[in-house]
């Protein structure tokens, strides 16, 4: 099925913007690993298994408003997805917001995301 590790990213990203942490964790394989490198601003890290991706996705609810969260392009190649975006947030307890453009890496197999690494840099806006 072409396209099928896409529509397994979209399903990401749609409970992502919907805040559906069991619908996000869903996704993912149970021996997955996602990379963040950080940017300037937000520090990087490491998540391991499905329960270090619902630590990823609640880390960010609960610290940040998402104003806008915006993948652009999406770049398929068999089971790689690579999908360049931008988002908009607000840090809920000190009231900054950032904006930041990403590229996100993502690995599909068996219909589940084995490996995420996004690459990013953010900028504190007024």
């Amino acid at each position: 099925m072409k396209n099928t590790a896409k529509k397994i990213v979209e399903e990401m990203f749609s409970a992502f913007s919907s805040g559906d942490v069991e619908k996000f964790v869903a996704t993912v394989s149970e021996d997955t690993v996602w990379i963040y490198h950080g940017t300037q601003i937000i520090p990087a890290g490491t998540f391991e298994k499905k329960e270090g991706v619902r630590t990823f996705f609640t880390n960010i609810m609960e610290r940040t408003e998402i104003i806008n969260f915006e993948p652009l392009q999406y770049i398929v190649e068999g089971n790689r997805v690579v999908v360049l975006g931008k988002e908009h947030q607000k840090v809920k307890r000190s009231g900054r917001e950032l904006k930041q453009k990403w590229v996100q890496i993502y690995t599909v197999e068996n219909d589940l995301i084995t490996k995420m690494e996004e690459f990013a840099t953010s900028e504190e806006v007024n």
